[in-house]
């Protein structure tokens, strides 16, 4: 028996191999960047979205709005010196006021949404 362990033990060696340490190869600079948070970014930055300004809101019934003509007056519910809210596909990332320029009309951003609460919107 002990004559089958030291056999078992030179084929056991036998049977090992060398293992060595891998190679590489060292990194340059291709001129290409990695595609970094900054980098990520840049793929959305030529999407576009739709801005719009709301002016306020109102309930109206079938009848009223069917007639409603040149002339008519729907009112809202927010107060001229009230804050306007400006939504990016749909959803509310700031308020405002309206200004005059040149002939057109303009907001002037009083207010942002704060990043975190916009970014929950998206998640709706």
């Amino acid at each position: 028996m002990a004559d089958d362990a030291i056999n078992n033990a030179e084929v056991e060696k036998s049977e090992r191999k060398e293992v060595q340490s891998p190679a590489f190869e060292n990194l340059t600079d291709t001129g290409v960047k990695s595609v970094g948070s900054e980098n990520k970014l840049d793929l959305v930055l030529d999407l576009d979205l739709l801005v719009s300004v709301e002016l306020g809101k109102t309930t109206m019934m079938i009848k009223d709005i069917l007639e409603l003509g040149r002339g008519s007056i729907i009112e809202f519910d927010k107060l001229v010196s009230e804050p306007v809210d400006i939504l990016v596909n749909g959803r509310k990332m700031a308020e405002g006021e309206v200004v005059v320029v040149d002939k057109h009309f303009g907001i002037r951003i009083t207010s942002l949404i704060d990043p975190s609460d916009r970014i929950k919107g998206l998640r709706k």
